[in-house]
Order: C-alpha cells, then structure tokens, then sequence
C-alpha cells in the first residue's frame, strides 16, 4: 500500500479512465481509422501513467518536510520508503514512459514526437524542485500537464491518421479533445489554488509564495470566486451554442445536474469558505467535476447516435 500512495495512484485512476474514455467512449464511435492499434493505445496510456507516477515520486521526495505539517498521515518517503529507494523508482518509472513514447513515436513515423514524453519528465522535476514555489506558475504547470494528457491523444491517434480525405473530420475532432483540455485546464488551475489554501500553514512554514501566502486566505477566495466563474459561464454558452439547439436534451440535463451544478455550489461556497476542512471538500468537489465532466464525452455520444 505504502507504493501506492507513494504514486498517487487515485490521479493515475483518474487519468487512465480518461485516456480510456475519450478512445473507447469517442473516438472509437466516430467513422474513422485511428493511427494506434488498441495495443499500442495501451502503451500510451502507460507511457503517461509511468511518467506521472514518476512526477508524484519526485514531488514527494522533495515534499517531505511540507507534508509533515499538512498531511503527516500521507508522508511514506523517509518514513516507510527510504529516499534512496524513491529516488530509484523515480528513475526507473520516468525512463521506462520515455522509452515508450519514443517507441510509439516511431511508430507514427514522428520520432521528434518523442520530445514531447521528455518535456513533460522535465517540467515534473522541475516543477518539484523549484517551480511549484513560484507565484502561481506551479498551479498553472500542474493544470497545463492534465490538459496535454488529452491532447497527446490527438496528437498520437488523430494527426498521424489524417490525410486529404478525412482532414475536416480529423480537425473537429481534434476541437473537441482541445475543448475538453480547455475546461480541464480550468478547473484544475483553480483546484491547485484551492489546494494552496488547504496547505496554506506547511507552505507557509517552508517559504513558498502561493496566492494565499501573499495575498491572504479571504482575498484569495474572493479570487478563485471570480476565476471559478469563469468555466460557468463557458459551460453554458457551450450548453446553448452545441446542445440546446440539437436538442440534445439527455447531455442538456447531464451538464447541468453534474458540472453546473456543482460548480456553481462551489462557487457559492469558496465565497465564505475559511478552514482546511472546508477547502478540502471543495478540492474534492472540482475533483468530481472533472470526473463527471470526462464521463460527459461518452454521454454526448450516446445522445448524438439515440438521437439520430
């Protein structure tokens, strides 16, 4: 159990079950050839998963006197898991997904693809190590690496597979994956400002400059406020422009019971929201949007073939 938590693997749930979702639940419903065989569909999505559990690895080592104060009951570097041995898993977890994507990526015939598996290794070492103490560029790091999870989807099985006859198809398709990664991108930016205000007294106490260190606790709600507005407000201009008029009534209903909804509950409550308890519930209730918002892209087909 102790190596579980060590890779966090709830977010690695989290994030097979989308890569799955929007191949088997999207892709796989429209009519067209994919460049990956399901076989090598799975390689990606283990390329990703071994390279974000190597990005929870190292953030742990390097989170160890921070999580102490704030999640002491989490902590197994230096506790149960020596830090040399992290350190080993680290490295073995993080090469192995960058030698997958650099198999994939030749087999797409895009070898310089395979940058895009060390960027990404990167910027979770540097993100751990130095970056997450900038003012809001961690925040804005993390919520960019969920968003490329989705369009590195596009990027392997969409593009290499698009030729003259299928470009226009190829391209809305690829819109919808960026949609998704868009509004992904949102709610997470605002869930790691929400996790800063949850950590606020180990950040503190380890002199990060997050939001809520430098602007306070009540300021910074008032601006996850505004910014969790946001995403309302896009959500139902997406509702009106693409739904409504197709009378697509089951997602119409879907997106409103289960991702407006709750949003805009969360954005009442971060208004007065002040202890840890509080912003801990409301972490977990973003973190259900994003669930209900990834399961929304099976629904939406579904909707479109029963209406046909």
């Amino acid at each position: 159990m102790k190596y579980l938590t060590l890779i966090r693997y709830q977010n690695l749930l989290f994030l097979a079950i989308m890569q799955l979702v929007f191949r088997y639940g999207f892709l796989e419903l429209q009519n067209v050839s994919l460049a990956l065989a399901y076989w090598q569909y799975g390689l990606l999505v283990l390329s990703t998963l071994l390279i974000a559990a190597g990005g929870y690895v190292i953030n742990n080592i390097f989170d160890q006197d921070t999580d102490a104060i704030n999640k002491p009951n989490q902590v197994v570097v230096g506790k149960t898991i020596p830090e040399t041995t992290a350190y080993t898993i680290y490295m073995g977890l993080t090469v192995t997904g960058v030698a997958i994507g650099f198999y994939l990526s030749n087999v797409i015939q895009r070898p310089s693809f395979a940058t895009l598996f060390i960027l990404i290794a990167a910027t979770l070492y540097f993100y751990a190590t130095s970056l997450k103490q900038m003012l809001l560029i961690g925040n804005i790091v993390v919520a960019l690496l969920l968003s490329i999870s989705v369009l590195v989807i596009g990027v392997f099985d969409i593009f290499p597979a698009t030729d003259a006859s299928n470009q226009q198809q190829m391209r809305n398709l690829f819109s919808i994956l960026w949609d998704y990664a868009v509004f992904a991108f949102m709610i997470n930016f605002i869930r790691e400002i929400v996790k800063d205000l949850e950590d606020l007294d180990g950040d503190y106490q380890q002199g990060m400059s997050t939001l809520p260190i430098v602007l306070g606790v009540s300021r910074t709600t008032k601006i996850v406020f505004g910014l969790s507005c946001v995403p309302v407000l896009v959500l139902l201009n997406y509702i009106n422009t693409y739904f409504v008029p197709n009378n697509l009534m089951l997602i119409t209903a879907y997106s409103f019971a289960f991702i407006a909804a709750p949003l805009l509950y969360f954005s009442i409550q971060i208004w007065s929201a002040k202890t840890t308890k509080a912003f801990h519930h409301l972490s977990t209730i973003l973190k259900l949007i994003l669930l209900f918002g990834l399961f929304s892209i099976a629904l939406l087909m579904y909707t479109i073939q029963h209406h046909a």
